[in-house]
């Protein structure tokens, strides 16, 4: 049987139905594999500030992850880079994430049937997963690229993460090419080259941790919840058999 896959843009993530797979390879969700391989027991996903001071309010224990402009909020324990998250210690805890493309799309694509998070380095779980949910519940795949990096003539990192899991889903044997030309694709248009300054919040270990393809064999599971008239984003790690 043959599954639909559409994609859509954010400024659409509200009609977005079906499974829907949100993705952000730079870097909120590249950030939140590496914080469920490290142990986190769940991620909390909002889209504001004071809506992240606030679920702390009710959770002390929770850590604090996120960015605007690509720097480090002041008062959060976290920035938004995956190699600095690879190495902390966050065994246990929840983390409350905060960015300024992953998160929103997640928190806006309400209609979601089911919802998935997805970089690079959980893309083939995530694609099985995805294909197994929509078999179950006989409905499309939905993706939904949230970088706001957008040019006419250009694809950018969720494009090419995107291209990949279609492949995946509707043409495994082209799969391996078409991640190859796509990360090739990447270099050569230079969307790398601001990590090359090598500062904090631009680490240029954050190149080879976005670019570790497949490293995670689980799907990141999101619910919408509610709380004191806010709506954010439940994220639990689900393993998938390879």
């Amino acid at each position: 049987m043959r599954i639909a896959v559409n994609r859509i843009t954010q400024r659409h993530a509200a009609q977005a139905s079906g499974v829907v797979i949100v993705i952000d390879v730079i870097r909120a969700f590249s950030v939140a594999a590496y914080a469920f391989a490290g142990g986190a027991r769940r991620l909390w996903l909002v889209r504001t500030v004071e809506e992240a001071h606030a679920l702390r309010g009710r959770e002390p224990n929770a850590l604090l992850a996120g960015e605007i402009g690509g720097r480090l909020i002041q008062g959060f324990d976290f920035n938004n880079s995956p190699s600095l998250m690879a190495s902390a210690n966050v065994r246990d805890r929840i983390l409350i994430q905060r960015t300024g493309a992953g998160t929103q799309g997640a928190v806006k694509a309400s209609s979601a049937k089911h919802l998935l998070l997805c970089s690079l380095t959980n893309a083939r779980a995530t694609a099985s997963y995805a294909w197994k949910l929509a078999m179950e519940s006989s409905c499309s795949i939905t993706m939904l690229p949230t970088a706001t990096f957008e040019h006419a003539d250009c694809k950018n990192e969720d494009d090419v993460c995107a291209d990949y899991l279609d492949a995946l889903l509707l043409d495994p044997a082209q799969a391996p090419v078409v991640l190859t030309e796509g990360i090739a694709y990447l270099r050569d248009t230079g969307r790398f080259d601001e990590y090359q300054q090598d500062d904090f919040d631009l680490p240029s270990a954050d190149v080879p941790a976005i670019l570790a393809v497949d490293n995670f064999s689980f799907a990141m599971v999101g619910t919408h919840q509610q709380w004191e008239g806010m709506t954010y984003v439940d994220v639990e790690r689900v393993d998938v058999p390879q």
